[in-house]
């Protein structure tokens, strides 16, 4: 085994704060085999997480709200020490919202943004030389409903993603089904909105990935199982609704989308279906377009995120409610994944690669 194949992953959970919340493991990816390696106590539901690119910093939500603990979400700032695979906390600043469910960083690595699901807004930080996370710089707030009365009752921001070219920022917002588009100057660190898009009605838009020539946003629709394709112009900021496909081979009312991943050769795209418990993996025609080939297993109950390794070889998933990641043997070639192997862990809900 070389040590080129020992990869570093950080899961994020739902966990109480006196319990291990953050998991460092090294992962494999000649065999897919996954050793935990230590385990951080100090954040409640530490359930979405994102890592610098120069690979010492940590970010990691307190997924939490004023409804049931009588105060808004957080993040939390860390740093990571590669020598023992330890986490020391450097600061924590509020979201100034409540439930946050994802965090993104600008294409430079100095902006990070929190989107609170619960309060409908995303908090933009500057990140400081030391990684710490600066004063709130703007937060985002969304107003308006959608047509499901559950789940739709007023604005929820799912999760936010930078232009290739880091001059917008855009923002799912579920409850609306609207993507938000926001112009962002990195070097003034200023923000404004630019102008907005209208998902299909009820469709509830989750997690967004661009495609690697930045013309074509893929978002997976979590209430109606779909991914919607949109042409993205650079220049004017405006996002033109394309094509949707739906992420299941037969319909499943009990099933929600999830998570939404490009292979790392941009070929195929895979999308995890809750209540399916399957991952829907679509083949990339040169135009964009998707075609669904298969919707295997997931490996475990409750696919929450999933990150896929950079050989293009095996899919880490967080299966939620079994408890487990499952490593799945990913073909790139569309025949779909197999279940290599899996790590208990409790209610795993995020997984990045360092």
């Amino acid at each position: 085994m070389s040590t080129t194949s020992l990869q570093t992953i950080f899961i994020g959970s739902y966990t109480a704060k006196d319990t291990p919340g953050i998991h460092v493991a090294q992962f494999n990816s000649d065999s897919g085999e996954i050793r935990l390696k230590k385990s951080f106590v100090g954040i409640e539901n530490p359930s979405f997480l994102v890592v610098h690119p120069n690979g010492r910093f940590l970010y990691a939500v307190s997924e939490i709200g004023q409804g049931s603990h009588g105060e808004h979400g957080s993040v939390t700032a860390l740093q990571y020490n590669p020598s023992n695979h330890s986490l020391e906390k450097l600061n924590q600043q509020t979201t100034q919202g409540d439930w946050p469910c994802h965090l993104t960083l600008d294409q430079s690595g100095r902006y990070l943004v929190a989107s609170n699901y619960g309060s409908g807004n995303a908090a933009l930080y500057p990140i400081l030389d030391d990684g710490r996370l600066g004063e709130l710089i703007a937060l985002l707030q969304h107003e308006g409903s959608g047509p499901n009365p559950d789940r739709q009752e007023g604005p929820h921001a799912h999760s936010a993603i930078f232009s290739p070219d880091n001059t917008y920022l855009i923002v799912a917002d579920l409850g609306i089904d609207r993507l938000v588009i926001y112009r962002f100057d990195a070097d003034k660190g200023q923000i404004q909105k630019q102008g907005e898009v209208i998902a299909n009605p009820g469709s509830g838009p989750r997690h967004m990935v661009f495609h690697p020539n930045g013309r074509f946003l893929y978002v997976a629709n979590e209430l109606d199982s779909t991914v919607t394709r949109y042409d993205f112009d650079s220049t004017a900021g405006k996002l033109s609704p394309m094509d949707t496909v739906s992420t299941l081979t037969s319909p499943n009312p009990e099933s929600f989308v999830a998570d939404i991943h490009l292979s790392p050769d941009g070929s195929h795209l895979l999308v995890s279906n809750r209540g399916d418990n399957s991952l829907a993996l679509f083949e990339l025609a040169e135009d964009g377009r998707l075609s669904l080939q298969v919707t295997p297993s997931c490996g475990g109950n409750w696919p929450r995120n999933f990150a896929l390794a950079k050989n293009g070889r095996f899919a880490l998933v967080g299966n939620r409610r079994s408890n487990q990641v499952s490593i799945l043997k990913f073909d790139n070639e569309g025949v779909g994944v197999s279940l290599k192997s899996q790590l208990a862990c409790h209610e795993p809900s995020c997984i990045k690669f360092l």
